[in-house]
């Protein structure tokens, strides 16, 4: 018995013979034909050209259903256990196709198109409209921009963290009532952050920080009037609200750092701050990446606390690519414009994210 292997894993071809392979392409290339036959009238109609009387996409829904249940049958028909096997996996990713790939496909539809919802015309299609919109705005570009600053404040904010998780590491006195105490901001979502600070604490009037600004001297503290300062005011609350996190990634890193390495090194003669630069800090350089490289995914995000504080101001300067699409939608009602600016803003960052990733891959990769 032992040499027959194991049989309860082995799978036996089954003896599929080519009627019953061409029954399971015919009904793949049948039910793609219906799907394709189906969402072309519903463009057509969609655009005014014909009139079928549909309201919505789902006949072009259904059709896709029944072409995923003819695709999973059809692997049955012509594979045999082996398209058995394949089910366990299929439905999952035809619902993440029809998840994903969908509405993208809806989005480059409105993102080509002169849609305001002010408008009684209702949305037609403009071709390259919006695109030479984006191209000539100069709100926008000083968003893009100003994306750049908020990235490149992650390094300092990363300083941070990592000092504050060798604080909490080392042995010091009430170090968990730290630990708790330094986790408290990323409890709080960014809208409390910026309704907490920038807008009671902040406040120009009545604020109690604006309160002792004027008590030391300082007769105008307007927080948020100057471009670099509300600038600078914006990158301080999101760092308050996310430090903890890298801190946290940083610190789990460092206490699975062996304590043999540390000990070893100062054996050697190495001092405090040269066991950190030569020992922790490359040890630490995988977890580093990683927490930078999620945090930097946050930053592409930040837009609540720019809309609750600034709302943008004064006069952009404050505005990142989400807040400044977000107002489009909400303040313009341009749902064509915005879309497109938002797929713009997506592409930018699946380009950017993947150089990110192979350069950081590039550089934790071992030499020899």
């Amino acid at each position: 018995m032992s040499g027959q292997g194991d049989l309860l894993h082995v799978v036996t071809a089954d003896n599929i013979t080519p009627a019953r392979l061409r029954l399971s392409k015919a009904v793949v290339w049948g039910a793609a034909a219906i799907l394709a036959l189906v969402a072309l009238l519903q463009a057509l109609n969609a655009n005014g050209q014909i009139d079928l009387g549909f309201t919505n996409w789902r006949p072009t829904l259904y059709a896709f259903i029944l072409w995923s249940v003819a695709l999973c049958w059809a692997q049955v028909l012509g594979k045999g256990e082996y398209g058995k096997r394949s089910l366990f996996v299929l439905p999952a990713a035809l619902f993440v196709v029809s998840m994903v790939v969908f509405p993208l496909i809806f989005g480059l539809g409105i993102a080509f198109s002169d849609w305001n919802l002010a408008s009684p015309t209702g949305r037609k299609f403009n071709g390259l409209d919006n695109i030479r919109q984006m191209w000539g705005d100069p709100f926008f570009w000083n968003a893009l921009k100003n994306m750049v600053w908020y990235v490149l404040a992650i390094l300092p904010e990363y300083a941070i963290a990592f000092g504050l998780a060798l604080l909490l590491n080392a042995q010091i006195r009430a170090r968990k009532f730290f630990r708790v105490a330094f986790l408290m901001p990323l409890m709080l979502s960014p809208v409390a952050v910026s309704w907490m600070i920038g807008k009671s604490m902040l406040e120009v009037r009545f604020g109690p920080i604006s309160r002792l600004a004027r008590e030391v001297g300082i007769d105008n503290p307007a927080f948020f009037s100057s471009p670099e300062i509300a600038r600078f005011m914006i990158m301080a609350m999101d760092a308050w609200t996310y430090i903890p996190f890298m801190m946290i990634m940083i610190l789990a890193g460092l206490q699975a750092i062996p304590k043999e390495l540390t000990e070893a090194a100062k054996v050697d003669g190495a001092g405090s701050w040269r066991g950190f630069w030569e020992v922790t800090f490359p040890l630490m350089l995988p977890v580093s990446i990683t927490a930078i490289l999620i945090r930097i995914i946050f930053k592409l995000k930040l837009a609540d606390i720019i809309i609750n504080v600034t709302s943008g101001g004064p006069g952009g300067a404050t505005d990142s690519v989400t807040s400044f699409i977000f107002r489009e939608y909400r303040d313009r009602s341009n749902v064509g414009y915005g879309t497109l600016l938002a797929m713009v803003y997506l592409v930018i960052i699946v380009i950017a994210m993947t150089i990110l990733m192979k350069l950081a891959d590039r550089w934790m990769r071992p030499k020899f």
